[in-house]
């Protein structure tokens, strides 16, 4: 099943100028400067003038094609239109420039390095969770870890229905990362969570690694997982499956909803 060993270490790294939010940057930047030139070349052969409103529509409209072209994850899509539009709207409403900086630092604390490391925040639900905790082995203890483990639901779930295991999550971004802490102790929960970036974690140490992630996350998570994982352990994903690699395990929490996908490491 295995598609070869490799060494275990980090994610794949990429070359700044190549990492998604830099390129979405330059897109933003050279939309704008078409849209300006178009501006120009209008109000200079013509008497109809750009106005500020449409402007920002068709730079939003000229990058998401751009984006396209250059076929980036569908939320960046979403993103480069929204932009300059969302940008020209909240500064014609001249709001007080704390609800920007209060408003910065809460999405900082939330998604963090999602600019380098491609995954952007996805909550799972309790069905998911209930889905999970049906596919774990029985009749032996479990070392489990939940690889951006967000605000800790899928942990503390776990944690809860099988006390003679122990449930780890581990996440990057601040704030979720406190939130759960914050939520463990007031429940009295024996979930543990840990704040940093699973490439540094061994996989070895763990009976179940589970993951909700992204496309752009699965292959270096194969590669870690192939390399690290013990022969019997668990790989799960939630949504996103492994390309090229065959799962053991297709289940579906919720009706035509997304699958949960499990791989046997051999």
């Amino acid at each position: 099943m295995h598609s070869g060993r490799s060494v275990p270490g980090a994610p794949l790294r990429r070359p700044f100028l190549r990492t998604p939010a830099i390129q979405a940057l330059f897109i933003q930047i050279s939309s704008f400067a078409c849209v300006l030139a178009l501006a120009a070349g209008m109000s200079a052969l013509t008497e109809m003038q750009l106005t500020v409103a449409l402007a920002a529509i068709l730079q939003g409209m000229l990058a998401v094609l751009i984006t396209r072209w250059c076929a980036m994850a569908w939320w960046w899509l979403l993103i480069q239109f929204v932009f300059p539009v969302a940008l020209i709207t909240l500064l014609a409403v001249a709001l007080p420039p704390w609800i920007y900086l209060t408003a910065f630092m809460l999405l900082l604390g939330l998604y963090w390095t999602t600019f380098r490391t491609q995954v952007p925040y996805y909550p799972s639900m309790p069905a998911t969770w209930r889905a999970v905790a049906a596919l774990l082995p029985q009749g032996r203890t479990l070392r489990v870890i939940d690889i951006g483990s967000g605000f800790g639901g899928l942990v503390m779930h776990l944690a809860g229905r099988r006390a003679n295991s122990e449930f780890v999550g581990i996440e990057l971004a601040p704030l979720p990362w406190l939130v759960s802490q914050i939520r463990a102790r007031l429940r009295g929960s024996s979930a543990r969570f840990i704040r940093g970036d699973y490439a540094s974690l061994h996989f070895a140490d763990y009976d179940v690694v589970f993951a909700y992630l992204s496309p752009a996350a699965m292959p270096a998570l194969w590669e870690k997982a192939s390399a690290e994982m013990r022969q019997g352990a668990l790989l799960m994903s939630y949504e996103f499956s492994i390309p090229d690699v065959i799962p053991d395990i297709v289940a579906h929490p919720l009706q035509d909803g997304p699958a949960l996908y499990g791989w046997h490491i051999a």
